[in-house]
């Protein structure tokens, strides 16, 4: 089911969602299946679930084919769920970022280039890898959600920050990265 993405400016994005501990659960599948179902109908990259209103730290994210990110490198559908990052090494590299809670705007934000996550997937079983580049700034952002950050938050420079046809006025969108 399509659910409602909450956005900036709702007090339910701006808390610490609470840990999951029991895996397999109906209602984790069917938030997981609401979460894709939504998360396709946007064309997005990922989503959190606080976005739709769920107190839990669950995210999905993948890329592939997508119009909103017609230059991405492909990201795998993954369910990650109590995530815990690490970065792997202090340098930080700046991207565009846009949200499905902060609609028809983007900001450049920074983000570390190259770290690790590890959590577990919708059936309890732990994971972890190592990324950089798109792959970890979908992963940061997505995460920032299950802590109460949006990527405004983030943002250094706000005059690279605006309304998506005012930043690039007749143009294609740059690579959300």
């Amino acid at each position: 089911m399509i659910r409602e993405v909450l956005r900036m400016g709702d007090p339910r994005l701006l808390v610490r969602s609470q840990e999951i501990n029991e895996f397999g659960a109906l209602e984790l599948q069917a938030l997981l299946q609401d979460m894709r179902d939504t998360m396709a109908h946007l064309n997005g990259a990922g989503l959190a679930a606080p976005q739709i209103g769920v107190n839990l730290r669950v995210v999905i994210f993948g890329v592939h084919a997508n119009p909103r990110y017609p230059q991405a490198e492909e990201v795998p559908d993954t369910v990650l769920i109590n995530p815990v990052l690490e970065p792997l090494g202090t340098e930080l590299e700046e991207g565009w970022e846009g949200c499905l809670s902060v609609p028809g705007m983007r900001g450049v934000v920074p983000r570390y280039k190259r770290l690790r996550y590890r959590g577990v997937d919708e059936n309890g079983k732990p994971f972890e890898r190592e990324v950089s580049d798109f792959h970890a700034r979908v992963v940061q952002h997505e995460v920032d959600h299950l802590d109460g950050i949006l990527y405004p938050m983030r943002i250094r420079d706000f005059s690279r920050f605006g309304f998506n046809e005012a930043l690039f006025p007749g143009q294609e969108l740059p690579q959300e990265d």
